[in-house]
């Protein structure tokens, strides 16, 4: 019998309507499926990212090192430890917006931290020279360090944003040389600061002098 026109492949429309369906009835289904561990992951570290910062809590040795001052005079972190607690943080660069907000809120601080038994120190790549004017230019009474070569940053494993960008961590070593926190976030300036003071209040209380 000639097949008439208009009609061809009704026969098999059923079978087309219940895989379209189907398919619809699996992506919903897929919908409803909680993320995965690997999914969760993945956003934290987006959230990270987005300037919210990463703290680490887990205990380790700090590293010690020798890096000249603004000043040009040597120094050592284990003879600072010998004065109380350190608050070491790492930065990008003199002078840059972010680096001048995270100086300027470490300096309006630096008495709440003295009277809390804490040494800020910054250290960055910047030259002895260069440190020297961005201390006096905003008044820093703390001590910069110069690592130049940027071997301290590499013992210390400070990342770098997008492999280019020199991070932003600040970490605070307790007396017996302890790294009792560390925190990395390149856009959370004041949060370097707050939780660093948090710490070393927490390590005060547990070890008055």
């Amino acid at each position: 019998m000639p097949t008439l026109p208009g009609r061809a492949g009704t026969a098999h429309a059923p079978y087309a309507r219940a895989r379209g369906i189907d398919q619809l009835r699996r992506r919903h289904t897929r919908s409803l499926i909680p993320p995965t561990a690997a999914a969760l992951s993945c956003l934290r570290r987006k959230k990270e990212a987005d300037g919210h910062g990463k703290r680490h809590t887990s205990r380790r040795q700090s590293t010690d090192f020798t890096l000249l001052s603004q000043s040009g005079a040597p120094v050592r972190l284990y003879d600072r430890l010998d004065d109380g607690v350190v608050v070491l943080y790492f930065y990008p660069k003199d002078e840059t917006r972010g680096c001048t907000a995270e100086a300027c809120a470490f300096r309006d601080s630096h008495e709440v931290f003295t009277d809390a038994g804490a040494e800020v120190i910054g250290v960055s790549s910047d030259s002895v020279h260069k440190h020297a004017a961005f201390a006096t230019r905003h008044n820093l009474p703390f001590t910069l360090l110069s690592d130049e070569e940027g071997q301290v940053r590499k013992d210390y494993g400070v990342p770098s944003v997008l492999g280019i960008i020199p991070g932003r961590v600040t970490y605070v070593i307790d007396r017996q040389g302890t790294v009792r926190h560390v925190f990395n976030s390149l856009t959370n300036t004041d949060k370097h600061v707050n939780d660093a003071l948090d710490v070393v209040r927490n390590i005060s209380a547990e070890d008055p002098v």
